[in-house]
């Protein structure tokens, strides 16, 4: 979890990331559904929309907003195959195995966490 926060961190530094923030529907998404339900939404976008080796429409396939998985993924740099080279080097080309998905899931997760432990922003 220390490397995770640490990255998440870094993250936060950047203009573009630091943007991103759960409000509105998907906080209440992310609070009503709870963590478990949240998470196994998590690793079925990841499974199917980062997951191929060539995703569909790699570098489109995320929505802003929506879901909290969306508004996260590019809160932490997990939206892309670009991203999750450049971020976590993770690289193109090729499918991401279960541990490296269960890693993004994490950071997902650990990033949906923070949001709502700090309370909303305005």
């Amino acid at each position: 979890m220390e490397v995770i926060d640490r990255r998440l961190d870094r993250l936060a530094q950047q203009p573009f990331r630091a943007r991103f923030a759960l409000r509105g529907r998907e906080r209440a998404l992310a609070e009503t559904r709870g963590p478990d339900v949240i998470r196994t939404h998590a690793e079925q976008l990841i499974r199917e929309r980062v997951a191929p080796a060539q995703p569909r429409k790699d570098g489109k396939q995320t929505p802003y907003e929506g879901h909290p998985v969306f508004v996260a993924q590019h809160a932490t740099a997990t939206c892309c195959r670009t991203c999750l080279s450049k971020w976590h080097d993770i690289d193109k080309g090729i499918d991401l195995t279960d541990e490296q998905i269960a890693y993004v899931v994490d950071v997902i997760h650990r990033w949906i966490a923070r949001q709502l432990s700090a309370g909303p922003r305005t």
